[in-house]
């Protein structure tokens, strides 16, 4: 008899799950279904070809193969990572991308940004900043201000700039753009190093430290998966990206004694103008030096 019970209340447990469960299924939305419905994990299959900025990627060479593999694997299934990304992109690229051209850059290299920072203004334990994650000594050699109130790696087209003067610096030590990318993680110095020590000039056949051996790869899966979304099983939505900020410019040559009140002078708030301009560092600007500076002002 107890038995019997058991049985009869397992089964009503189990009942009242899947009524549950069925419950939670209707109230999701179409899109939500659609998902559950196809959702499966599959191991990535690796691009039969690959390039970097125009050059060859030898996956002939199963070590080259299995890295840029794991790269993929990475960002494929880190998911929630990989769509903000995704997301970012379409409000960051269109800034980035013109001033690369500009400099003639190659585009792929708008990917090293995305490895660097995922479009965020962070900060390294090592003191690197923003998009391009600039150390403070790094950024002043390329051009940008740095103090206490003005920071322009937190901004993002001269920092894209002085990224660009960089690139081209160590084009000119190379001549190989995936040897570019290396040494932007770990110096021209040290990629020349390791050139001398390994008797190698190319950055598929050399042994290097393992956030340098995986840093190009990285750059090249994000590549690969950001601009070829469906083909990872990422379904975007137009809606689904962050669009393009709309702003005007208001030029100073004089401090500004309070930016709350210069915002709201302007029609915004304090924390609009900050997120528009992350490069000003403090609640006021003394420019004692009468520079013009442009400040963004976002509008709706």
């Amino acid at each position: 008899m107890k038995y019997k019970i058991f049985v009869v209340a397992a089964f009503a447990g189990v009942a009242a799950l899947l009524y549950s469960f069925q419950k939670k299924l209707n109230d999701l939305s179409p899109r939500q279904t659609e998902f559950l419905s196809k959702y499966s994990i599959y191991p990535i299959e690796t691009p039969p070809t690959a390039t970097f900025c125009g050059e060859a990627v030898p996956l002939k060479d199963f070590d080259v193969k299995e890295r840029f593999e794991n790269e993929l694997l990475v960002n494929t299934y880190w998911q929630s990572q990989t769509i903000l990304l995704m997301k970012r992109s379409k409000r960051w690229f269109p800034v980035i991308e013109p001033i690369l051209k500009k400099n003639n850059i190659p585009d792929d290299l708008k990917y090293l940004a995305v490895a660097e920072s995922g479009f965020l203004n962070v900060v390294s334990p090592s003191g690197a900043t923003g998009f391009w994650q600039f150390l403070n000594a790094t950024g002043k050699s390329y051009g940008l201000e740095i103090n206490d109130e003005v920071d322009e790696r937190y901004h993002l087209e001269k920092s894209t700039e002085a990224a660009c003067k960089y690139f081209l610096e160590a084009y000119a030590e190379f001549k190989s753009w995936s040897l570019v990318a290396a040494s932007y993680n770990m110096g021209i110095d040290g990629v020349k190093k390791q050139i001398e020590k390994q008797k190698a000039d190319s950055y598929w056949n050399m042994v290097l430290n393992t956030e340098t051996s995986r840093y190009v790869f990285r750059i090249m899966a994000l590549k690969e998966i950001i601009s070829q979304p469906a083909k990872y099983g990422f379904q975007l939505l137009p809606a689904d990206y962050y669009q393009p900020l709309i702003y005007s410019v208001v030029t100073v040559d004089s401090s500004i004694t309070d930016l709350a009140d210069f915002s709201l002078k302007n029609k915004i708030n304090y924390k609009q103008l900050k997120i528009m301009n992350p490069w000003l560092r403090q609640n006021f600007l003394t420019n004692k030096a009468k520079k013009k500076y442009s400040i963004k002002i976002i509008r709706s």
